[in-house]
């Protein structure tokens, strides 16, 4: 597995990496956690250094349900790998976000004790939806667990796109925040000039979703249908139609050594260089096969990136 630099951190990670929200939701369906655990094993075996994750994923009940599978799963080499959680939302709490110092020592310290570690490696902001959110006392909370070594790194996951793509601009430009995490896929662009902004700044890209919440597959048919806690559920039949439609229109980039959308797609999100990894959220080693296979591909050629530029879906808005 390739590495890359993660920015200005002096880090650095394998190009693609494992998100881990499908292990403790059924976003994109049930995971069983021995699935889970296969997962990661096959991550490790394939040279996957960074691992992602949050408290969010969890249940009712259980925060960072997520945290304590990838702890059981990394075992012995749990300090071998790079690990990014977030902080600020949680599955137990359904009040909304809250960025405080007291969320943010409570979130680390809980994060700490599930995943077993000393510290993380990146703190995410886990998707402020506005500046309101945000308690002027986290930045120092922050500065305090940096020294304790608790947190190495800060960054800011974004959601909300439009309204807080200038949270991520203005922190990054005062160096609050050293990493992002964004949607980007060839279904979803509109964080492209954000990336390559950020990017002239020495600021890493984390890369989510780039499959496009499952569109981005083989076989996918218009007459699909998702379970009602799918994310995708939500599409009418003409939205579902029109996506598959355009998925179509970019079987162009399948070739010899890229032999299937999956591994297309990743090609594509690699092929930017301000981009540190791509986050695989594969719920089996089968899924998660495609995005190293992808990562192996050879680039593509300048012609071919000029096609699929050509091509943009009509919406870019994030999911």
């Amino acid at each position: 597995m390739k590495q890359r630099e993660i920015g200005r951190t002096g880090l650095t990670c394998s190009e693609v990496g494992l998100g881990t929200w499908a292990f403790a939701s059924q976003i994109y369906g049930a995971v069983d956690q021995s699935d889970a655990l296969d997962t990661i094993a096959y991550a490790l075996d394939n040279g996957i250094t960074l691992f992602d994750t949050a408290p969010l994923y969890g249940d009712k009940t259980t925060d960072g349900i997520s945290e304590s599978v990838l702890a059981k799963g990394l075992g012995s080499q749990r300090n071998d790998v790079l690990i990014s959680t977030k902080f600020g939302r949680y599955s137990t709490d359904s009040s909304g976000g809250e960025f405080s110092a007291r969320r943010a020592r409570e979130s680390v310290e809980g994060s700490l004790r599930r995943l077993d570690r000393s510290h993380v490696d990146v703190l995410f902001f886990h998707s402020p939806f506005g500046p309101s959110e945000i308690h002027d006392d986290v930045w120092t909370e922050l500065d305090k667990l940096k020294s304790e070594g608790k947190i190495r790194v800060v960054g800011h996951s974004i959601s909300m796109f439009e309204d807080t793509e200038h949270m991520a601009r203005e922190w990054a430009l005062e160096r609050k925040i050293d990493v992002v995490q964004v949607v980007y896929s060839l279904m979803n662009r509109q964080s492209t000039n954000l990336i390559d902004d950020l990017g002239t700044q020495g600021v890493a890209v984390f890369a989510r979703e780039s499959l496009a919440n499952g569109f981005l597959i083989d076989g996918l048919s218009e007459d699909v249908s998702f379970g009602a806690r799918n994310i995708n559920s939500r599409y009418s039949r003409e939205e579902i139609a029109e996506r598959v439609e355009y998925v179509a229109s970019l079987r162009f980039l399948v070739r010899e050594d890229i032999r299937s959308m999956p591994q297309a797609a990743v090609r594509w999100v690699l092929d930017n260089n301000n981009v540190s990894t791509v986050l695989s959220g594969a719920k089996n080693a089968n899924e998660l096969e495609d995005w190293i296979s992808g990562s192996a591909a050879r680039p593509y050629s300048s012609q071919e990136l000029s096609q699929a530029d050509s091509r943009h879906y009509r919406d870019f808005q994030a999911a």
